[in-house]
């Protein structure tokens, strides 16, 4: 099973986002755990899920992040900001599991 965690500055704003993603996912019957959190929460929830992506009101820590999760093969992405905005739970969830392989 995937796990994907969103991460943006309060883990609040990705909230509804994650709801369409998990039912975008149950449409598609595709086994996958989809959280929400704060980004400052990224160090102790690093193990756990196999991609983070990135609010686009915290894109800027990327390569920070990047840099932490490469050492463990694990992804940080950023939400397409569209996709973001619209709350298209479907694409973003297509994404996720794109990058993931």
């Amino acid at each position: 099973m995937k796990k994907i965690l969103l991460l943006c500055s309060q883990g609040m704003s990705t909230s509804l986002l994650v709801t369409k993603m998990k039912n975008a996912a149950k449409e598609k019957g595709i086994e996958v755990e989809i959280e929400a959190s704060s980004v400052e929460k990224f160090l102790d929830k690093l193990s756990y899920y196999d991609i983070f992506l990135l609010g686009p009101q915290v894109r800027f820590r990327q390569q920070e992040l990047h840099k932490v999760a490469s050492e463990q093969n694990k992804r940080v992405e950023v939400i397409n900001m569209m996709d973001y905005g619209t709350m298209n739970g479907k694409k973003v969830l297509e994404e996720a599991l794109k990058a993931i392989g």
